[in-house]
């Protein structure tokens, strides 16, 4: 009788702790958040993989997945299909969305410039403004992404009429420059390191800068919040200590950045983002690390930038009624210790 009862309570005692296991196994899945980065080489984008390699994100108990994806516009429709929980994207993607109304929002700002450039190939001296752009292709990553949003807008503010221009998604990096070569585009949006590179070949030349929050004043006509952390609105209600914790790990890159010399931080970047040359790559950042906020927080001025930025050509935002106080967030960002 006792060896029953024994074997009873042992039974009991398994299937608790197999029990207990098990549910551990599910809050430990649960806690895994994939972020897909619109071209996580790109230095626009370096907090993402800066926060990671300096064990951030494990510091916070996260288990965080970063995905790569070169158009910031793919980026956005894998976040509204569900397959993530996060894009490290421009903030624009936030009041696009909303005036077809889907609501994500800014949780962690992490840049108040671009950091994007107008590159003019080389073989068109022909083109000294965006005037020029008419019967021309323009390179943008995506179609529908923050590249092509800026495109279009300096074509419109130059006097340029829908038609005037094409633009031609070729991407990034070794696409964007291969496409200038064979000039299938004549100029075209892009960012570091690619810029660099072009540069160091005299294959392109820079015809609108917005590296420095400057000279995006003088480009756009205010400070134009860029790069971010954004997730969908419901997901953050329903998660908020994880959007916490994930605020708590990006401020804390952010003020590495900020307190950080740009050959400190190169060191902390995957080999293959020098594209074979360090010095290069870390002069870049040393021109345009002024770009990131130093605490995540949205700049007051920059939403207003960006949605007169959109209704000067989009459609989708053009006469829409948009409520920018739903496009981001502060109040994870303001809690960090």
């Amino acid at each position: 009788m006792r060896s029953s009862r024994s074997l009873l309570h042992t039974v009991a005692f398994s299937a608790l702790m197999a029990a207990a296991s098990l549910t551990t196994s599910a809050a430990h899945a649960a806690d895994k958040i994939t972020i897909m980065v619109g071209g996580y080489e790109k230095q626009i984008y370096l907090p993402a993989k800066l926060a990671e390699s300096l064990g951030y994100f494990k510091d916070e108990g996260l288990d965080v997945e970063l995905l790569n994806e070169a158009a910031g516009v793919d980026a956005e429709n894998q976040l509204l299909a569900g397959a993530v929980q996060g894009v490290v994207g421009f903030y624009d993607h936030c009041v696009d969305l909303q005036a077809k109304g889907k609501f994500v929002e800014s949780i962690v700002q992490f840049s108040q410039a671009p950091g994007e450039v107008e590159m003019v190939s080389s073989k068109h001296p022909e083109i000294k403004s965006p005037a020029d752009f008419k019967g021309k292709s323009l390179g943008v990553t995506g179609l529908g992404s923050s590249t092509n949003f800026l495109t279009l807008f300096m074509a419109s503010k130059a006097g340029l009429k829908p038609g005037d221009v094409v633009t031609i998604p070729v991407g990034a990096g070794g696409t964007f420059i291969a496409a200038m070569q064979q000039d299938q585009i004549q100029a075209g949006m892009t960012t570091e390191p690619t810029i660099s590179r072009m540069i160091k070949t005299g294959e392109a030349s820079v015809l609108v800068d917005m590296r420095t929050v400057e000279a995006t004043r003088q480009a756009l006509g205010g400070t134009y919040p860029a790069a971010s952390l954004y997730m969908e609105t419901s997901w953050v209600e329903e998660h908020k200590e994880e959007a916490q914790k994930l605020a708590n790990a990006f401020v804390k890159t952010l003020k590495y950045i900020n307190t950080h010399s740009a050959a400190e931080i190169a060191d902390k970047m995957p080999k293959d983002f020098y594209v074979g040359d360090k010095d290069g790559y870390i002069k870049a950042l040393e021109e345009s690390k002024g770009m990131f906020t130093p605490d995540g927080v949205m700049p007051e001025d920059g939403p207003k930038t960006v949605l007169a930025v959109l209704s000067e050509f989009s459609k989708n935002v053009k006469g829409k009624q948009i409520d920018l106080s739903k496009t981001y967030t502060t109040e994870f960002v303001k809690n960090v210790k």
